[in-house]
């Protein structure tokens, strides 16, 4: 009767003890948090490569962005130099023409002095004419020849001190157009330096405004790809620390309920061996009693099963 009811204990325990379902929930458990980790390991690494990608795509573009403003000042540079060369070159043109004109110039208002010179000429000897006729209207006959002599002699000599008075007006006015020409050449150079000089200086200055409001903008635009990288970070470690908690809760709450699980099934196992008269030093027995070789893999479980409950079986029968 013993042994018929030992096998019906071991069937009993064997088709209602979730020792299997235990331990594939668990095995289920460690292999999610296996690919928990794995998974967070992934985004770490594609928030790295997605970091590095960006950094590395920020310098090729401000690296660019300089090349090209360098680039553009350079030319601009330049554009402006040769400016200045062909400004100055046309200035050095026009003043060699301006020179090489001057003597024609300069021959034109010789000749209009000279003409001025003739008329003044006949102007004195018609008034000679009429001042010596009147002269000779009250001077004795006998000595006419005399006083027209003195006269002549007076006209010739006012129109001699006349003709240096007018060679020397020509000579200043030919020095004085020179040193003019000179002077308002070089004061056109100076002017036309000065002016070149100011705009270069002026092109220089925007250049280096432009300069150092790029390297603001870079410096700003770095420091917002930092930010973003860092939020981007903190984001993802919260995200991963939520899943981890997570995962613990429930890995926690499924091994609560797992441990209630087996109190219940322990507690009904213990309750149907009270009424079916069995206690543990019975079942002890029958366990270390031959099995089937089919039943031989199933030993091992039944013993421990029945060392673990045998305080709690003790109590039920005693009761």
């Amino acid at each position: 009767m013993q042994d018929v009811t030992s096998q019906e204990v071991k069937k009993l325990i064997l088709e209602d003890w979730p020792s299997e379902k235990e331990e594939t929930s668990l095995l289920e458990l460690n292999k999610r948090q296996s690919q928990l980790e794995q998974a967070h390991s992934m985004l770490l690494h594609h928030h790295d490569m997605t970091q590095e990608l960006e950094y590395r795509q920020q310098r090729a573009v401000h690296q660019l962005r300089e090349e090209h403003i360098r680039k553009q000042h350079q030319t601009e540079l330049a554009n402006q130099q040769e400016y200045n060369g062909r400004r100055e070159r046309e200035l050095r043109k026009k003043h060699a023409l301006e020179v090489k004109q001057q003597p024609k110039s300069l021959k034109q208002k010789e000749l209009m002095i000279r003409k001025q010179f003739r008329e003044t000429c006949k102007i004195q000897t018609r008034q000679y004419k009429a001042w010596k006729n009147q002269i000779l209207a009250s001077t004795p006959k006998e000595e006419q020849k005399l006083v027209i002599k003195k006269l002549k002699e007076e006209q010739m000599r006012k129109l001699a001190i006349l003709g240096e008075q007018y060679e020397q007006s020509i000579a200043d006015m030919l020095q004085k157009q020179s040193i003019r020409l000179d002077e308002s050449q070089e004061l056109e150079y100076r002017q036309l330096k000065d002016q070149l000089q100011q705009e270069l200086e002026l092109l220089t200055a925007f250049q280096s405004k432009i300069k150092m409001q790029g390297e603001a903008q870079r410096n700003r635009e770095r420091r917002e790809l930092e930010d973003r990288v860092s939020t981007r970070r903190v984001l993802l470690e919260q995200k991963m620390e939520l899943e981890k908690q997570q995962f613990q809760e429930e890995r926690a709450e499924r091994q609560r309920l797992l441990l209630e699980r087996q109190v219940r099934e322990i507690e009904a196992f213990d309750e149907e061996s009270a009424r079916l008269g069995f206690d543990a030093l019975a079942i002890a027995e029958a366990s270390q009693e031959p099995l089937p070789a089919d039943d031989l893999s199933i030993s091992g479980s039944m013993l421990s099963l029945a060392h673990s409950n045998s305080a709690s079986s003790f109590t039920h029968t005693a009761l």
